[in-house]
């Protein structure tokens, strides 16, 4: 190898080295196609599996999640169903639709007492607060 060729070769390994230890950018980009209600729905759907069923809380003990994030109809959701009955009516549909980061949240579990609860940790997660209760 020629020393003009190894000098080249050299610097170019020292450029990619430098590069290698700049700070990544503050603001991380968006996933490559996902959309905001894909990722609105990933972070409160994580939050409330984490903080409703497998917390084991028994507010939700009667229930089961039913997770259709990779929906191909832009609108990813889970529910709310009877442990017992998988297959059931959902008491409970948390979606977002197209590029909204909105969520929305309907069912009969909503005109319960629970629905209060629900609507409050829906509220705070999809704010980014990961939190299973709110900050006493």
């Amino acid at each position: 190898m020629s020393p003009r060729i190894a000098r080249l070769a050299l610097a170019t390994a020292a450029g990619l080295v430098l590069a290698s230890c700049q700070s990544s950018p503050k603001n991380t980009p968006a996933p490559a196609g996902k959309s905001a209600s894909l990722l609105a729905m990933e972070q409160v759907a994580i939050a409330a599996h984490k903080c409703w069923i497998a917390s084991k809380d028994p507010a939700f003990k009667s229930y089961q999640m039913a997770n259709e994030l990779n929906s191909f109809s832009g609108t990813p959701r889970f529910l709310l169903v009877p442990a017992k009955h998988y297959g059931g009516k959902p008491l409970l549909v948390v979606q977002a639709q197209g590029n909204s980061s909105r969520v929305d949240v309907f069912g009969p579990l909503m005109a319960e007492p629970l629905g209060a609860r629900i609507s409050s940790d829906i509220a705070r997660w999809q704010a980014g607060n990961p939190a299973c209760g709110a900050a006493a």
